[in-house]
Parts: C-alpha cells; structure tokens; sequence
C-alpha cells in the first residue's frame, strides 16, 4: 500500500536513452583514463604503436 509509483513522460525517457547513447559513443572514441594503480586494458607496445602512427601522419602533413 505504501508503494510510490512514479510517472516519468516519454520525452524524459528518450532524453535518457540518447544521453546514454552519446556517452556509449563518447567513451568509444576518448576511452577513460586509467586510474592510478590499475593495469591499461593494453599492453605498452601497442600503445606506443599507436603513438608513433599519430606521429608519423601529423610528420607527413607538414
């Protein structure tokens, strides 16, 4: 009996889908940060692979 029911309106729902969605796409591209302490999802040479790609087609645009 005590039970509260709450009436949220679909605009508020869609609201909430889409916010979620461009977070979804946001993190995809600009992953978090790692915190300190914790292992990277990958190892430190395909991060550095990674660099160096960045730096070699920012040098041939020069």
């Amino acid at each position: 009996m005590g039970d509260i029911i709450r009436l949220v309106p679909k605009s508020e729902l869609e609201r909430l889908r889409l916010i979620r969605e461009a977070r979804a796409i946001y993190d995809s591209i600009f992953p978090p940060t790692v915190l300190a302490g914790e292992q990277p999802l990958g190892s430190k040479r395909s991060t550095q692979g990674a660099s160096d790609s960045i730096r070699k087609s920012t040098r041939e645009g020069d």
